[in-house]
């Protein structure tokens, strides 16, 4: 891996899809993280999809979805998180799911494009998240008007599903070991691999076995479970895009899509929050289970359905305007 353009990692059943150019970009604390822009074979383009990734993802799991887009004649721009996939890892020990700050990753996908979606890519410019991404995402709209066409939030973090304990316990819980300076200790054993039976994820054996294989064969990309920190980071950030005041400061159109069978985020808040901005609206795919773009086709095409139809009409591109440091 050079230092100019990283690897990115391709398997015989999941390679590597073509026409795309990498490279790093410096977000704060001076955290190098690892992007890639795909480019569609059209002479034009249609606009480009930042995508981003959930909580124990990289790049290389979201080729097959990467490939839709590119098919439909869209650029897709991404990028690893920090503190997972090939960018910089925020502790001693690698597979420790952590940060300090959740703003960090809002400045982290602000820089992202800011300094190579803006000068690099297509317009117009729509968002497509999950999961942990779409929680950033969310956060983050307010300040993404005029830069953001239309956002698609997908099993959005913004509510735990099934948990034995209420949320303001674990915050309350969580925060007491970061005040004690444990904040960087896991939640839990790391457990790897993961059978396919009784998993969270998706209902789809031969993707998920796709994703343990890809791991397996390189551990560099994969997390183990989320730090003290990481968890009362994202409840603390939770309770805000849930706040009134937040939610009518955004202005992107926003669609949400929910999992009918999220044992992780719970699908009823997803629904809920999606009649109380004026941006937003909301659907269910129901039986699905948390990954729906991982998850078995009769879950999967319908959810790509919703977004291909809520993205930009069709229309002629050309490079994004520069963008003026005064």
């Amino acid at each position: 891996m050079s230092d100019d353009h990283p690897l990115l990692i391709g398997t015989d059943d999941n390679p590597v899809p073509g026409n795309h150019v990498t490279g790093w970009f410096d977000s704060v604390g001076g955290k190098r993280l690892r992007y890639a822009i795909f480019k569609s074979a059209v002479p034009v383009a249609r606009g480009t999809v930042v995508l981003l990734q959930g909580r124990n993802e990289c790049i290389e799991k979201y080729y097959e979805t990467i490939r839709h887009f590119t098919a439909r004649g869209l650029w897709v721009a991404t990028f690893d998180w920090r503190g997972q996939g090939l960018s910089d890892r925020l502790t001693k020990n690698p597979l420790r799911g952590h940060i300090r700050r959740f703003r960090d990753l809002e400045a982290d996908l602000s820089t992202f494009l800011e300094t190579i979606v803006l000068p690099e890519a297509r317009l117009p410019f729509c968002l497509v998240a999950h999961s942990m991404g779409a929680l950033v995402a969310l956060s983050l709209a307010p300040k993404l008007t005029n830069r953001i066409e239309r956002m698609v939030l997908i099993a959005p973090f913004i509510e735990l599903s099934n948990q034995p304990l209420p949320n303001w316990s674990i915050r309350l819980a969580t925060r007491l070991l970061r005040i004690t300076g444990l904040g960087w200790l896991g939640s839990g054993k790391d457990s790897f691999p993961k059978p396919f039976a009784g998993n969270s994820l998706t209902t789809d054996l031969q993707r998920y076995d796709r994703n343990q294989a890809l791991y397996a064969a390189h551990p560099e990309l994969r997390l183990g479970p989320p730090s003290a920190s990481w968890i009362n980071e994202m409840l603390i950030a939770i309770d805000r895009v849930n706040e009134f005041e937040h939610l009518d400061q955004i202005k992107v159109p926003t669609l949400m899509i929910a999992a009918g069978n999220d044992r992780i985020v719970a699908a009823q808040a997803i629904e809920r929050l999606g009649n109380r901005f004026r941006a937003g609206r909301a659907i269910t795919i129901d039986g699905a289970r948390h990954e729906l773009l991982q998850e078995a086709d009769r879950y999967r095409v319908p959810t790509l359905a919703a977004i291909d139809a809520f993205i930009p009409p069709d229309q002629a591109s050309e490079p994004a305007p520069a963008v003026s440091s005064g």
